[in-house]
């Protein structure tokens, strides 16, 4: 009987020791499988992207798939993390064989070196789209993500960066990019307006016609409203604007009212004023009425941007006698200088995560972006960008992985450029004709969990 206790007792130990093993590897399974996209010299994950498979086969659902996979390829090519194999590589064609989990011979795709693949297939009727994508972990021969998608054909590229939404999640735990919006200054005629365009440049639009100068574009936490600068009134201005009326409020004190920022998840901002005859910063409501004074020191105070948890202001000023960049609370009034490498250092913006604030800072007669750990602890600034024209004005993407930027790199006419957050992949995001400048990115994608 006591042989029998001791045994019952141990198989009891041994069955528990068993699952703290089991929820071990799971958890460590969990963040093992998530791409870390902060690490700054990130191997990017071979994914495939098969043709799709056109269930009817008539014109219409070819093109479609053509486009589809065309649509497909540039967004997860756009994130920086992922690298899209070239499909000469390709040992099978699932567009033929069958594009479901049971129909994949993964080891053709093992054999290759492919860690993600992408099967997708297309019915086209009448105008109207079904799409069927599917997202499989080629090592370990499962489905990560699969979906379904119908809607009006118009719809493709919405429902394409959808997906990728999907994909970003299972792979990095948020929805990345996609359904994110920029909005820049842009020439038109010899004036500045304000545009907007998706994450990836396309789609293009103007937001403003005054016909004038307007810079400094903002948007809301909730992609709802915009605030800017304009001389529409004849002096620098903040326009507030809701996107989708007329709504909006006028910042017109006397002097210079400039570099609007919204306060996360409240509709506030903060802004630089110079009523008091010196340039300060101070917070806002949405209808433009002052709540608090924030800096109050000799010096221009410009471009004031809030830490992501909004408890801080990161902003410029010429208070040691040439621009740098520091950080205040709000409550405690504190400012801390950070920037001390360099006679001129500008143009703060945070990271997502609230670790690092990017910046324009000149060296040796040059204008480039760096990057510094807000934890003066952490080492020095870390240089982005070099030898390629003037490069300012920059924004992190709202998943952090990513920096769009004002650039002269090519033929002395600044355009809008994106990078990775570690400075690689430098690439044109958008072209149109004029000069492009003073990018800021949505934070609001659009997608949550379904």
């Amino acid at each position: 009987m006591k042989q029998n206790t001791c045994l019952h007792m141990l198989y009891k130990l041994t069955r528990i020791w068993a699952i703290i093993v089991l929820l071990s590897v799971q958890a460590f399974a969990k963040t093992y499988d998530y791409i870390s996209i902060s690490k700054p010299f990130l191997n990017k994950t071979p994914i495939a992207v098969t043709s799709f498979k056109a269930f009817s086969g008539h014109e219409a659902e070819v093109i479609g798939g053509v486009k589809g996979e065309q649509i497909l390829k540039a967004g997860l090519d756009f994130t920086g993390y992922l690298k899209v194999m070239d499909p000469m590589a390709f040992l099978s064609n699932p567009a033929k064989s069958g594009i479901q989990l049971g129909e994949i011979n993964f080891k053709d795709w093992t054999g290759i070196g492919a860690e993600l693949l992408v099967t997708a297939g297309i019915e086209e009727s009448n105008g109207q789209i079904k799409l069927q994508l599917r997202l499989m972990d080629t090592f370990n021969t499962k489905l990560l993500v699969g979906k379904v998608y119908t809607g009006p054909s118009t719809q493709l590229r919405a429902m394409i960066h959808r997906f990728c939404a999907e994909v970003a999640k299972a792979l990095t735990g948020n929805f990345g990019v996609f359904g994110s919006k920029i909005a820049f200054v842009s020439t038109v005629n010899g004036n500045k307006e304000i545009f907007s365009c998706d994450f990836d440049g396309f789609n293009p639009r103007q937001m403003t016609n005054h016909k004038t100068i307007s810079l400094s574009p903002a948007w809301s936490y909730n992609g709802q409203w915009l605030a800017y600068v304009s001389y529409a009134k004849g002096k620098p201005d903040i326009f507030i604007k809701n996107i989708n009326n007329n709504l909006g409020a006028v910042v017109n004190y006397a002097g210079i009212n400039i570099s609007p920022d919204w306060m996360p998840g409240k509709l506030a901002l903060a802004a630089t004023l110079s009523f008091s005859g010196n340039q300060e910063i101070y917070l806002l409501t949405s209808k433009g009425e002052i709540t608090k004074r924030v800096t109050n020191s000799w010096g221009a105070n410009v471009s004031p941007k809030f830490s992501p948890d909004g408890r801080k202001i990161a902003f410029t000023s010429s208070r040691s006698g040439n621009p740098q960049i520091y950080i205040q609370g709000l409550d405690s009034g504190e400012a801390q200088r950070i920037t001390f490498t360099g006679k001129y250092n500008a143009s703060p913006a945070w990271s997502p995560d609230g670790k690092k604030i990017a910046y324009v800072g000149i060296q040796k007669d040059r204008i480039n972006i760096f990057v510094i750990s807000v934890d003066s602890h952490i080492g020095d600034s870390v240089q982005l960008t070099s030898g390629q024209g003037d490069n300012e004005d920059p924004c992190w993407s709202p998943d952090g992985s990513l920096i769009v930027f004002k650039s002269t790199r090519n033929g002395g006419r600044a355009h809008l450029f994106v990078m990775t957050a570690a400075g690689t992949d430098q690439r044109q995001l958008i072209s149109m004709s004029g000069i492009q400048s003073e990018p800021d990115w949505s934070g609001d994608t659009g997608f949550s969990s379904e």
